[in-house]
């Protein structure tokens, strides 16, 4: 085959667009998919005889494992398969198709051949996660056909294998201060990024730059030190090549070193402290934000002095500002500094604007609503997982005392697509779903080699469903980005998928007689969490006619799982998390997460050629649709803040902006999103104008 040779339903899935870029024949996104099954895929795949012959191939060869299959007959096992291909799933875009059998598809180990269909990887995740349950198993793969949800690629990727990786592939780690906690948090960020994991570790107890070591003075090398290294581990440990580590680090603005952190990714930073696969998170409490709004100064601590005036790491004293600032300040034995506030703000929204960080977390909107006695500190690479952490410390070898292992975090993920959801109405019976699947996952995860982390997912149990095709269902439906009826639409799907993931875990809790460590001092056991928690029923007309055959949960219900909570406990200390969705939301042919599209037609390269990715709709609603770069970002702020009432960690979210934009309108909108109770900022991306765009050249 010549080196530049482009097949043909790459040539059919570029004609979509004209030579400018623009919509022309949507028809050809349809005929490169069927060009591609049936001059690739079909040619392809492995043929056999019959699905018993092609399991037990799989089997013989260490493709699958066979423990699970063995919990089912061969009827049982055929009949999952059955409601699969009886379904008659079709793929409607190209990218779909593509994503799916390039980066999940089972394939013969020289990758020449196509072992598994969609189908396939389905009915495997499906009677793997069901675990011998038959009924379970029958559930699972008519809601994972129908493609009202769909595992974390992880899981939907590894599931059933018997040469896999792990089912997670996301983890936070609270990093402790001494040179051992240090060494171990770099080793087990190596390990973890080997395995494919992206890691969030929070920096924010470590030493400032120039604090005593054993009381020598001015030894301290600070936060940069540690950031480098940390950003040399994921450059090395990158999976054998095959895939790039990924790691990110949250300070606390209040760490004395803040704004030294924050230099590490200025562009035209010396290579000494340029961090440069490394992303970075800002942690901020309301303290910081009341003290920008009065213009005063600001003080930054030190926080070895902290720990040796109060005992306390400086993560969990930063996270509790309003009560500790001022005790910090008035006392002498902490090293303090002043700063500007203001001047900080400034500065995180210029590198924002310049390299799209940092990641910002409002600690205060989080913790003001975190159920859990434990307070959250960080988030993770995406900022949508928002659990507490507790720090480790780790002991020398070479003496009698013990590790003291604290809890960080794993992220066990699956997210639903919301229009499909509505559509089939499927909401209950979606999310039960995606729980029992990620509850599957949680109970066969154990990340023996990083201690904290399988401590915490044997007694937590954390989970995070999210939702994707937000943008793709509302334009179908001719609703406008952030408008009263959008903003109806997600207040009311959000409280159902709230209150079933509820229901669910409670049934879980009360079925297996489990609960979440610390339940007990939960704002669930009280019943505190559900005051002002009730009947959310739609506003607007059009609102009303989409639910108008679902059934919504009345104050009644609310009433009943309140004290079926207080009574059998939760057996998931975390539900709900939006993910980004990144080329998972491409195999579900769906817009990702909440947030505006980017484009109409979205493009992307892989080898020698490029591949389009035409918006849901577009033959009869582009119009309805408006970027992420030219809506009004105060109305991408009220639907996250709408959703996030219901959403007990976080939400992905990308602020869009162009070049034009200044800091001072970037500051306005965090301030916006603060007072919204937003709790996290993913991305900033800053879209260039062309000349012909750009305001200040308009005479």
């Amino acid at each position: 085959m010549e080196k530049n040779y482009i097949p043909e339903w790459v040539l059919l899935n570029n004609q979509v667009i004209d030579e400018k870029g623009q919509l022309k024949d949507l028809q050809k996104d349809k005929e490169a998919v069927r060009s591609y099954f049936l001059n690739e895929i079909n040619k392809k795949t492995q043929f056999f005889h019959s699905l018993k012959e092609k399991l037990d191939y799989l089997v013989e060869n260490d493709y699958y494992e066979d423990d699970f299959l063995k919990k089912y007959t061969h009827e049982q096992i055929t009949e999952i398969f059955n409601i699969a291909y009886n379904a008659k799933f079709r793929f409607p875009t190209y990218m779909g198709a593509f994503k799916f059998y390039n980066d999940y598809a089972l394939k013969s180990r020289d990758k020449k051949v196509f072992l598994e269909r969609y189908e396939d990887r389905l009915s495997i995740n499906a009677l793997y996660h069901a675990d011998g349950d038959f009924e379970l198993a029958k559930n699972m793969i008519k809601r994972l056909i129908a493609q009202d949800f769909v595992p974390a690629t992880p899981t939907l990727l590894n599931t059933g294998k018997k040469k896999r990786g792990e089912f997670v592939s996301c983890f936070l780690l609270e990093g402790g201060d001494s040179l051992n906690d240090i060494a171990r948090i770099s080793e087990f960020s190596m390990q973890l990024s080997k395995i494919g994991g992206g890691v969030s570790i929070n920096l924010t107890n470590l030493r400032a730059k120039g604090e005593a070591i054993k009381d020598v003075p001015n030894v301290s090398k600070g936060v940069v030190g540690v950031a480098k290294l940390l950003d040399n581990n994921f450059r090395y440990a990158d999976q054998m090549g095959q895939r790039a580590g990924a790691g990110a680090v949250y300070l606390n603005v209040f760490h004395a070193d803040i704004e030294d952190f924050l230099n590490t990714k200025k562009l035209n930073a010396d290579d000494d402290v340029r961090v440069k696969t490394l992303s970075m998170g800002v942690v901020i409490p309301d303290k910081m934000i009341e003290l920008a709004k009065e213009n005063k100064d600001m003080y930054v601590f030190y926080p070895h002095t902290v720990y040796k005036a109060y005992g306390i790491d400086f993560a969990d004293v930063s996270t509790n500002m309003d009560y500790w600032y001022d005790k910090l300040v008035e006392n002498p034995d902490v090293r303090k500094r002043k700063i500007s506030p203001r001047k900080l703000l400034d500065m995180i929204a210029s590198l924002q604007g310049e390299s799209g960080y940092p990641y910002i977390m409002f600690v205060d909107n989080v913790n003001k609503v975190n159920p859990l006695k434990l307070p959250v500190k960080f988030s993770n690479l995406c900022t949508e997982i928002l659990q507490p952490t507790i720090t480790s410390h780790y002991a020398d070898y070479d003496k009698k005392e013990q590790d003291e292992i604290g809890m960080d975090i794993s992220c066990n993920l699956a997210s639903g697509h919301m229009g499909n959801m509505i559509k089939h109405n499927t909401i209950k019976e979606t999310v039960y779903a995606a729980m029992d699947v990620m509850n599957s996952v949680s109970t066969r995860t154990n990340i023996s080699y990083v201690p904290a982390v399988a401590k915490a997912n044997r007694l937590n149990r954390s989970v995070g469903f999210g939702i994707m095709g937000h943008h793709g269902y509302i334009a179908e439906n001719y609703i406008l980005f952030g408008s009263e009826e959008d903003i109806d639409l997600i207040d009311v799907f959000f409280a159902q998928v709230n209150y079933y993931s509820l229901v669910h875990s409670m049934q879980k809790a009360k079925e297996t007689k489990q609960k979440f460590y610390q339940f007990e001092t939960s704002k669930y056991a009280d019943g505190s969490y559900f005051e002002g928690r009730g009947a959310v029923l739609p506003k607007t007309d059009k609102v009303k006619e989409i639910f108008k055959d679902i059934y919504l949960p009345t104050d009644a219900d609310w009433k009943q799982l309140k004290k079926d909570v207080m009574t059998y406990g939760l057996y998931n200390s975390h539900r709900l998390a939006v993910a980004p969705n990144g080329s998972i939301a491409y195999v579900m042919s769906a817009t990702p997460s909440l947030t505006p599209i980017k484009q109409l037609i979205e493009e992307r390269t892989y080898g020698n050629s490029k591949t389009y990715f035409p918006m849901p709709s577009l033959d009869t609603a582009a119009f309805m649709y408006e970027s992420a770069y030219r809506i009004d970002n105060f109305k991408v702020i009220d639907v996250i803040a709408t959703a996030q009432k219901h959403v007990d960690q976080g939400i992905s979210f990308e602020l869009g902006i162009t070049s034009n934009v200044t800091t001072k309108e970037l500051v306005r909108y965090y301030l916006y999103a603060h007072y919204q109770g937003v709790k996290t900022l993913y991305y900033t991306r800053t879209q260039k104008l062309k000349i012909e765009e750009c305001e200040s050249c308009v005479v």
